[in-house]
């Protein structure tokens, strides 16, 4: 896929049908800001260098530039000269927008998000196998290709794992449910986070997209179904382990405190 300009103004169509001419840094910068709301870029991390960025954006190291200089201005990443740019807040503001407030997504129960994702994952999933362009294939084994050379980087390959699947969602033909999917795809990011960081966890997820493209190559809507639901049954699982781990401290604590009121009570 060509790479954008740096000054190249895209025409993005908006709600009621009207159309928003942006500036291609200005898209950028509401990826970059996206990232950071939905987790997978957290306060005080290294934010990915300007090469890194623009592979998995598919755009040139100047607009990731421009993007980065955005942010910055807002307060939102810190540019230190001499040193690596991290995230300074998570208050994106209006950047983000098309995402809902991860927090909200958060709020439900993981079980309600995973049947979510396969009543309504499958048919635009489905729907984009028969739709997808050359152009979005080109996009996805490119990813692919960025996803390879991040095996032992679980933020570079979220910051890539994030484009496919949007890229995928918007190729339903539905933006409504392509908008509603990627809100559910954001579900508890900081926990797919630790995830990824697992042995081997990187390369079984990058597995799973080889197997989708190849069912999206071929039009072929059921091989590209089974595929998201081996996928999704993985992520489903993985999460579920982080959530266990992270809550056994907590259950060990409540109890040591409620045996030691018990025993107390008894004296």
């Amino acid at each position: 896929m060509p790479l954008q300009s740096a000054f190249s103004v895209l025409e993005v169509p908006e709600l009621r049908g009207a159309v928003v001419r942006r500036n291609i840094r200005d898209i950028v910068a509401e990826k970059i800001a996206s990232l950071i709301a939905s987790g997978i870029l957290q306060v005080g991390d290294v934010v990915p260098g300007e090469r890194d960025l623009a592979l998995a954006l598919s755009v040139s190291r100047e607009t990731v530039r421009g993007a980065m200089q955005n942010l910055a201005a807002r307060g939102i990443i810190e540019v230190t000269h001499g040193a690596r740019t991290r995230v300074k807040s998570t208050e994106v503001g209006t950047l983000a927008t098309r995402l809902r407030e991860p927090k909200l997504i958060n709020s439900y129960d993981i079980e309600a998000i995973h049947a979510a994702r396969l009543q309504v994952e499958r048919p635009v999933v489905a729907a984009a196998a028969e739709r997808i362009d050359a152009e979005t294939l080109s996009i996805l084994e490119e990813a692919l290709a960025v996803q390879r050379a991040a095996i032992d980087d679980p933020v570079r390959f979220l910051i890539s794992d994030r484009e496919f699947h949007l890229a995928i969602y918007r190729s339903c033909g539905n933006p409504v449910l392509a908008d509603f999917v990627s809100d559910l795809y954001t579900y508890m990011m900081e926990h797919r986070r630790k995830a990824m960081a697992r042995p081997g966890a990187i390369l079984k997820s990058l597995a799973d997209h080889v197997a989708i493209v190849k069912g999206l190559k071929a039009h072929d809507a059921g091989a590209v179904v089974a595929a998201f639901d081996c996928h999704l049954e993985r992520i489903y699982r993985t999460t579920i382990r982080i959530m266990v781990e992270r809550d056994a401290p907590m259950k060990t604590a409540a109890n040591r405190r409620a045996k030691g009121t018990k025993a107390h009570g008894n004296r």
